[in-house]
């Protein structure tokens, strides 16, 4: 995350926009890896945020919200059995690291926003209060493994049980997820100029849904280069390549004109 220390102290973060001490307003195009993709200041997140804060429940005490936060995910995830931790544990960093558990992310197809795409487990990216620890999420770390699947009981046996967690994470999870299942007009911003850009060029980036990655990998100080450009031009890139790029959900013209700018 070293990149990050390449940006002035950030002030405020409203919606899709960040607001830096140095007076500069950046677009975020990292939207913490997926935890913001419905922009940095939902009513309804801020709302249960401040209500259970409020009830002074930041201990990981038993609390319904953790019930609340499974019924959201079974209907996002029907048909599936998850675990909870503060952190990935190292047996799910060796299973990330192998491939056998992957990152789940909406809107990366949007003809089926949501869609699963019938994988037996995996991570799911979404909205909450989240860090980062390569390339997982930190805060709330969540494993969907598929219900009578041949690999569902090999799967979590070798996983640790639930951690004991805030009722204000699964509160704010919570809300990500019903916020998440009614916004699927998300998968479609209104960036003509991006989407017509993207299909007729031989831009290095591709495009799978609202997420833009290279096509190519690259090394770590070519992406530290992309991340000045992109800085200068006033867009946040991801830190590392591990996390896609995040098309807004709104751009203003002049905004859309620079990222053409940055992606061509």
């Amino acid at each position: 995350m070293n990149n990050m220390r390449n940006i002035p102290d950030v002030l405020r973060a409203r919606g899709y926009r960040l607001y830096l001490a140095d007076g500069r307003r950046l677009v975020d195009l990292w939207l913490n890896g997926g935890a913001a993709i419905l922009g940095h200041t939902p009513q309804n997140l801020l709302r249960e945020l401040k209500n259970t804060a409020s009830r002074g429940l930041y201990a990981p005490f038993p609390h319904f919200t953790e019930g609340r936060y499974l019924k959201s995910l079974l209907k996002l995830f029907p048909g599936f059995s998850f675990r909870f931790y503060a952190a990935p544990p190292q047996e799910l960093t060796a299973l990330f690291n192998s491939g056998a558990v992957k990152l789940w992310r909406p809107y990366e197809n949007p003809e089926k926003p949501l869609s699963v795409n019938d994988s037996p487990f995996f991570i799911p990216i979404l909205p909450g209060v989240q860090t980062w620890r390569d390339g997982l999420p930190l805060g709330l770390c969540v494993v969907a493994a598929k219900t009578g699947s041949a690999q569902e009981k090999d799967l979590l046996a070798q996983l640790p049980q639930n951690d004991a967690l805030s009722p204000i994470l699964f509160a704010v999870a919570a809300r990500g997820v019903y916020d998440i299942l009614a916004a699927k007009e998300r998968a479609n911003p209104k960036l003509p100029q991006v989407a017509k850009t993207l299909k007729n060029t031989s831009s290095i980036w591709q495009r799978q849904g609202i997420y833009l990655s290279l096509k190519k990998k690259t090394s770590s100080q070519e992406w530290e280069t992309l991340f000045n450009q992109f800085l200068e031009a006033g867009f946040l890139l991801p830190p590392t390549q591990n996390y896609p790029l995040i098309l807004p959900g709104e751009l203003s013209d002049g905004e859309e004109a620079k990222l053409l700018e940055c992606i061509c």
